[in-house]
């Protein structure tokens, strides 16, 4: 039986869904010649998600206002890691610059949970139901990140060559940068064959306009009397080639000021030419022994002028290509549970990542920008959103951080957020030494709410009315004014945020569009104003803000985030009717 024939009895099954009818013919339409193969397996979060929708709501009794205006608002969102990304699809679509993530290693030693059973190494399934979880979360992932995202996964021997294959599928081989070795304990004695396992690794895949830097050290330039305001270094003017490759550079130099010549060496001729020569002396970048008392050099040397240098490097000036080695002072495991004992006064999570070492990545990536926004999905005892605010202090940035993890056991709200909570208003370590806080940071507590999927006039208003703090969260904007205008705002009519930089305004009353408009038309400030309103379609009412079309930024909602969880959700079940 050819392919044709066996779609057209597809099509004609019964007792078969549509649903199901869909996903025989894309198995059967699938040619896979490469790559990995493995059985999905159904996760109960997933099948809640055909049926509601996610929403963050915010917990404002536990948020940590700055006082400093400047202060980066970083996150930290309750809730499973799938539904969280989907919300996160619809607020940070192409806005993340740094995801790291520590995922469950799926070991087979109670590592791994899938739909609330732990995953042991009986379990035949296991590498499935491990792969069929990363997939669906890497996958929100990569949408997820900005045309200069890198993302960095920590895994172990387990599933790591089954991870750089699904990673290979999602994010394409071609975005691959490396496998990066993690040393993780000292060597062990008692293990099989008597070799010990002592690294992990971190994949690192990412978009075009990622570029990791180290700064080096600083080159050393010269200000002299001769070329005031023009800093300048010298630099070998001989390079490694033979008289034989490069005869034009085979050749005596004569200092013009003095005569003295310097023969060239015949297995590394100069840089320069016979002919070349004249020019670059007449630019002054020909240095010779004698002409600073302050350089020993014995042979001409060539200069280069400090602005060429910035002009050639650009943002990446003082910064230099990172090694896939990671020098051992970044710390092992043993150094991650220091850290958490000296906040906490004893273990209070098993296995922690040491901060230096997620410091060290975030400093490597993208360095020449200050204000990246940093992702962790698997946020543990929240070490990622420590090392950034730890490295925000130490080089001035303004970088915010997300995190996401689910409360088992009481995790996120005793150890993730009072973690962060005590790095930011200071602590005292068992040995009696006060740790100053980080204070020039926000943060704000999120848990995962739901709304019905269908679209009823109901569920989109009330989609519309649980969506504010998802927008503060967009708009990175949470400062709420009482009036706009002369006008008092009303919490089930309109809200209005302005932080003296940008300004929104939320419409959840259709009937006050025109009275709104009119309002604006009659406010003065500058710029526009992103205004989202509701709508049960995708006209953000336009004609009604036609006068005002250059103050106002308008979104529909809740479509606009329909639109965005269509590209990530699973199809809703088909009702079948008897």
């Amino acid at each position: 039986m050819n392919k044709n024939e066996l779609l057209d009895k597809i099509l004609k099954l019964d007792g078969l869904t549509n649903e199901e009818k869909s996903e025989l013919l894309g198995l059967l339409r699938k040619q896979k010649k490469y790559g990995l193969v493995w059985e999905d397996k159904p996760e109960d979060v997933e099948e809640r998600l055909r049926d509601e929708l996610p929403v963050l709501v915010e917990d404002t009794t536990k948020a940590i206002i700055s006082s400093e205006e400047d202060a980066p608002n970083h996150i930290l969102i309750e809730g499973d890691n799938l539904e969280a990304l989907t919300t996160l699809a619809y607020t940070h679509e192409g806005k993340i610059d740094v995801i790291y993530i520590d995922p469950p290693y799926n070991t087979g030693n109670k590592d791994f949970v899938y739909n609330d059973r732990i995953v042991d190494k009986e379990d035949s399934y296991r590498h499935s139901k491990w792969l069929s979880f990363m997939n669906k979360r890497l996958r929100i992932a990569k949408q997820l990140l900005s045309d200069k995202g890198v993302i960095f996964i920590s895994i172990d021997d387990n599933e790591q060559a089954q991870l750089k294959l699904l990673c290979d599928e999602i994010f394409g081989q071609e975005k691959f940068v490396a496998t990066i070795p993690w040393r993780k304990r000292t060597a062990k004695s008692d293990v099989p064959h008597y070799l010990s396992q002592d690294y992990e690794w971190i994949l690192c895949y990412a978009n075009i306009n990622y570029a990791a830097g180290i700064q080096k050290e600083t080159r050393k330039y010269y200000e002299t009397n001769d070329f005031p305001g023009r800093p300048w270094r010298v630099h070998d003017l001989t390079k490694q080639t033979t008289a034989l490759e490069r005869p034009n550079s085979f050749f005596t130099i004569i200092n013009p000021n003095n005569r003295r010549e310097y023969s060239a060496n015949p297995n590394r001729t100069w840089a320069i030419t016979k002919e070349t020569f004249e020019d670059y002396y007449k630019q002054h970048r020909i240095v010779f022994p004698g002409d600073y008392d302050f350089l020993n050099i014995s042979k001409p040397a060539l200069r280069y002028w400090k602005e060429d240098d910035e002009i050639k490097s650009g943002d990446r000036f003082g910064y230099t290509t990172v090694s896939s080695y990671i020098n051992e002072s970044v710390g092992m495991t043993q150094d991650g549970t220091k850290d958490i004992i000296n906040i906490f006064g004893d273990k209070a999570f098993g296995f922690p990542k040491p901060m230096s070492l997620i410091q060290y990545l975030l400093r490597i990536s993208n360095p020449h920008f200050s204000n990246l926004t940093v992702l962790d999905f698997f946020a543990g005892s929240g070490t990622t959103l420590h090392a950034t605010m730890q490295l925000n202090a130490e080089d001035g940035g303004h970088r915010k951080c997300i995190l996401v993890t689910n409360n088992e056991n009481n995790i996120c709200e005793e150890v993730t957020y009072e973690r962060n909570k005590r790095v930011i208003n200071g602590y005292t370590t068992p040995k009696g030494e006060e740790v100053p806080g980080l204070k020039n940071n926000t943060l704000r507590y999120y848990r995962t709410s739901f709304v019905g999927r269908s679209r009823s006039m109901k569920n989109m208003r009330q989609l519309m009315n649980l969506s504010t703090d998802m927008l503060c969260i967009k708009e990175d904007l949470y400062t709420e004014q009482t009036k706009f205008g002369e006008q008092p705002t009303y919490k089930k009519v309109f809200r209005y945020f302005n932080d003296g930089k940008k300004r929104m305004m939320i419409i959840y009353k259709e009937d006050a569009v025109p009275q709104l408009a009119d309002l604006i038309e009659k406010t003065d400030y500058e710029g526009k104003m992103r205004v989202y309103v509701f709508s049960p379609s995708e006209d953000p009412w336009e004609g009604s803000f036609e006068e005002v079309q250059d103050k106002v930024q308008l979104c529909a909602l809740p479509q606009a985030i329909y639109n965005a969880y269509k590209r990530i959700l699973p199809k809703k079940k088909d009702v079948v009717l008897e």
